[in-house]
């Protein structure tokens, strides 16, 4: 399996010849989107309503519910305390083989005990890890560390070409290894990250 980023909450999942597209980020972000054919789009937030007029190759996922694609198992979590009127926030559970991935997007506040009780026994997790907006850099410490997933890799930190203002991952950093990954992907199998047994943080560059 390989999971890249392409900075905010986007992220490229390839196993095999499925590929799985978690928020393309929008143009006003200053960064690019990335051109690719997928099997899969996931969307953790949506304006609501949501139409779905946008051209492109694979499936759209969005919201709550249980959805099977090509034999990958995606469940949605409703984060319903951080929903509004004009958006919803969706957290998903990704199940491709025997390797479960975590994905909380835009997360700000705990997770739901619905959610949570799911995102136990993660092989991967993916959440926020600079600041506002979304999660406390401390709690998302503080999650992870309850989580207790094989590997955690972060999102939405600050990086070069970034528009919003958004906080250096080290102060996470800290917590877990220490120091940067300097991998631009996360090659991996299920047996090689089966004996971990205290979370590993990757950082993965852009």
């Amino acid at each position: 399996m390989i999971i890249s980023w392409y900075g905010e909450g986007c992220f490229k999942i390839q196993h095999g010849e499925r590929v799985l597209l978690v928020d393309p980020p929008e143009k006003s972000s200053g960064l690019t989107t990335p051109r690719m054919q997928t099997d899969v789009i996931i969307r953790t937030l949506v304006p609501w309503p949501f139409e779905d007029n946008e051209a492109r190759d694979g499936e759209m996922v969005y919201g709550a519910g249980e959805y099977d694609i090509q034999g990958i198992v995606i469940k949605g979590f409703a984060l319903n305390d951080e929903s509004g009127e004009q958006f919803i926030k969706t957290a998903y559970v990704i199940t491709v083989d025997d390797v479960r991935i975590g994905i909380a997007g835009h997360v700000s506040q705990t997770l739901p005990p619905a959610a949570a009780e799911s995102f136990e026994e993660l092989d991967v997790l993916i959440a926020p890890a600079g600041g506002e907006p979304f999660m406390s850099q401390e709690a998302v410490v503080r999650m992870v560390k309850q989580l207790n997933p094989k590997v955690f890799i972060p999102s939405f930190y600050k990086i070069p070409g970034l528009k919003r203002s958004a906080k250096d991952i080290k102060p996470v950093l800290e917590e877990f290894n220490g120091e940067a990954s300097s991998q631009d992907k996360f090659v991996f199998k299920k047996k090689d990250i089966a004996d971990i047994k205290k979370t590993t943080c990757v950082c993965l560059h852009v």
